[in-house]
């Protein structure tokens, strides 16, 4: 008689990505005593959410979920983190910028600079207000190239300011998470995935977006080579040429510096097959205020951004 060898399953790319950052999400649960998880309703976040409840399921999450707000936002976008908030039966958190400015802690250069930026000291205040000691968060390596550099779990001082030049090791996907009083732990599950990976996780897990991620028409400007909306926030100026263009967006953020990008692509499948395809990465082709030096990413994370 002969004895079959036992095989094990073969598992795809998808899901050895999904296994460790279902495991990261158990490590900051057992490790840290009070984290959060940042939930803003942008495809990134919405993935993290279904890997917290393939983490945590049955059970209520561990932690809140929260979104820091800079007040210009998509509604599509905001609405949409409510809703799902509340399906899931979560705790949604929902810090302003438009708060930090009126406490004096945040204060623009002008009306029209952008909020984005300032997010960061208007999380350091949530972080302090609630007492969090890990914020995990949907960013991932391929985004740009600060964001390399960083670990999966990366430690912040007790000013929330991060130093590349001083992370702790993660040898054999050993993770150390243990922090003195005010310090914070930035904990990234998604970190090795790619803008493709995530597109192809939300096919498979079948998971909703807010509608502006679908191509759609729009009246935009182009400036410093992309594409920015016309809206009461971002008006056309007197020089502008507006065009009405069949356009989506690849990542969603505050309005006055994230840019959609001229696409036909209406389905899942054909936004894989564009992104598959593009020589241009994520944020090169969508965020206005990554166009300058003095408001790079590297710079920002060492401020406190996340």
């Amino acid at each position: 008689m002969t004895t079959s060898l036992l095989t094990r399953p073969t598992l795809s790319h998808l899901d050895w990505l999904e296994a460790e950052a279902i495991h990261i999400l158990r490590e900051v649960a057992g490790q840290c005593a009070n984290p959060v998880l940042l939930f803003s309703g942008g495809k990134d976040s919405i993935c993290l959410l279904r890997l917290a409840e393939k983490a945590f399921r049955p059970g209520r999450f561990p932690f809140p979920l929260l979104h820091i707000d800079t007040g210009h936002n998509y509604s599509e976008v905001t609405d949409f983190r409510d809703r799902r908030a509340a399906e899931l039966g979560e705790r949604l958190l929902v810090r302003s910028v438009e708060d930090s400015m009126r406490r004096g802690s945040v204060v623009l250069k002008t009306p029209g600079e952008s909020r984005n930026k300032h997010q960061s000291v208007t999380l350091l205040e949530a972080i302090e207000e609630f007492g969090f000691d890990a914020c995990i968060g949907g960013a991932r390596r391929d985004e740009e190239k600060a964001r390399a550099k960083e670990r999966i779990f990366s430690f912040r001082d007790e000013f929330g300011l991060w130093d590349p030049k001083n992370q702790r090791p993660e040898l054999w996907d050993l993770y150390n998470a243990r922090t003195h009083r005010g310090e914070n732990i930035r904990v990234f599950p998604i970190s090795n995935w790619t803008e493709l990976d995530v597109w192809q996780y939300i096919l498979r897990e079948r998971l909703e977006l807010p509608s502006i991620y679908f191509a759609h028409r729009r009246p935009v400007v182009r400036r410093k080579g992309l594409l920015q909306p016309v809206t009461p926030l971002t008006p056309a100026k007197p020089d502008d040429v507006v065009e009405t263009l069949s356009v989506r967006f690849r990542t969603v953020g505050d309005i006055t510096c994230t840019a959609p990008v001229e696409s036909a692509a209406a389905s899942l499948a054909e936004i894989i097959a564009e992104t598959a395809t593009t020589t241009i990465t994520e944020r090169g082709a969508t965020r206005l205020d990554d166009q300058t030096s003095d408001a790079s990413m590297e710079l920002r994370k060492k401020e406190g951004y996340f």
